[in-house]
């Protein structure tokens, strides 16, 4: 089955995650995909290919290099992010792209420029898969599970070609940050690991953001809005106070490299009570407990100014795997040589985001990323060149060959 068959037909399956569910997998979509991707493992000639109840899906591949060799992973997510809608995704391939516009959706007018999209005419002459306007497309992560998977099978069709032990897992909830909590490091067996997951083509990321999830409950004081004066505390504004005293340019949509921020996804509430959460991100240690106490030191001045409490919940999501990978460049280094050796260049680039791979690697299996080839991923304009689908497969497969002189 070509990657790209495999990629469409997964693309279709609903597998977005849900983090008010509580479940793992948060979502039955995600379920029904595991146990779908451990059949297919079965049929490659994958060995003790199973599926556990919390959805995680495991699958080996046997040494045939005849001698001692390193046992490697490789890591994908089920889920789609919670961001844009991931049911009845409808992918089509744009063959032989000329670089210009691509209507997704003409009767809602959603359209993929170059003009905001630059990077699409670097892409001129291959095809891309596209979405309808309608959902994302689920190339992140459903492009890395059809390349592993493709490689996968490559390997066992071509024994001529050697490698070590290699261990696959496909994990739940990725997207909601809760992809390794139940990620069983020892049956899996591996001295190190790679994610294949969101990115363009070549890039190899070992840095990611530290990371930090604030749920702030902010109290009011309601009265009829016609008898209020010096009575009503209207718990709307007291947040919206709160948002002001944040840095101004410490905001997602202002930073970019390594730059950190304060960033507020969700807000309910009410004159009486409002509920806003926040993510906190940094790549420096320092820096990011700087940034957590900074909004403990605001909710404390602003209840006291206010009168009324503001409660508060902090917890750390992940941490920089970099800590723990770069005493381990020989990771990084094989990826580097394999991905110039398949006429990739690598882009050493920081993950502005989380990754399976983090917690992993403080979990010990060390596990840095590597792209997937999709681009704009968690949004209608997702799309995805069949040319990088295609080369991740030879990559996945020439990193396995370069491990075997490995112990």
């Amino acid at each position: 089955m070509a990657v790209l068959e495999r990629f469409i037909r997964y693309a279709k399956m609903h597998t977005q995650s849900d983090r008010e569910t509580g479940l793992t997998p948060s979502t039955p979509g995600q379920l029904e995909f595991a146990y779908l991707l451990c059949e297919e493992m079965k049929e490659i000639g994958m060995q003790d290919a199973s599926v556990d109840d919390n959805g995680y899906v495991m699958g080996f591949l046997p040494s045939n290099a005849g001698k001692e060799v390193v046992a490697i992973g490789f890591i994908a997510h089920l889920d789609t992010s919670p961001e844009m809608s991931g049911r009845n995704v409808k992918p089509r391939v744009i063959e032989n792209y000329r670089g210009e516009e691509i209507a997704l959706n003409k009767e809602k007018g959603y359209v993929l420029s170059p003009t905001i999209f630059p990077e699409l005419t670097r892409h001129v002459g291959d095809s891309l898969v596209v979405t309808d306007g309608n959902t994302l497309l689920g190339a992140d992560d459903k492009a890395g599970i059809a390349e592993i998977l493709e490689a996968m099978d490559h390997l066992t069709r071509h024994p001529e070609i050697k490698h070590g032990r290699i261990a696959v897992c496909f994990t739940p909830d990725e997207e909601i940050g809760e992809g390794p909590d139940h990620f069983d490091v020892k049956r899996f067996g591996a001295t190190f690991a790679y994610t294949i997951d969101g990115g363009e083509l070549g890039e190899l990321e070992y840095e990611n953001f530290n990371a930090a999830l604030v749920k702030l409950t902010f109290a009011g004081r309601n009265f009829h809005p016609g008898y209020a004066k010096n009575k009503m505390v209207n718990s709307l504004r007291v947040a919206h106070e709160f948002l002001e005293s944040l840095p101004k340019k410490d905001a997602p949509e202002q930073t970019a490299g390594y730059e950190g921020f304060f960033h507020p996804f969700s807000i309910k509430g009410g004159v009486e009570e409002t509920v806003m959460e926040l993510f906190i991100r940094d790549f420096d240690k320092e820096s990011f407990e700087w940034r957590k106490g900074l909004v403990e030191h605001i909710v404390r001045e602003l209840s006291r100014k206010r009168g009324l409490p503001i409660q508060i919940e902090m917890r750390d999501q992940y941490y920089n795997m970099k800590e723990k990978l770069e005493p381990l460049r020989y990771i990084t280094d094989i990826v580097k040589q394999a991905m110039i050796e398949v006429g990739v260049k690598p882009l050493i680039v920081p993950i502005r985001g989380g990754t399976n791979g983090s917690r992993l690697s403080f979990m010990g299996l060390p596990t840095p990323n590597i792209g997937n080839g999709c681009h704009n991923p968690h949004g209608r304009y997702e799309y995805l060149p069949v040319s990088s689908l295609e080369k991740v497969v030879s990559l996945i497969v020439r990193i396995c060959e370069l491990c075997v002189p490995l112990k």
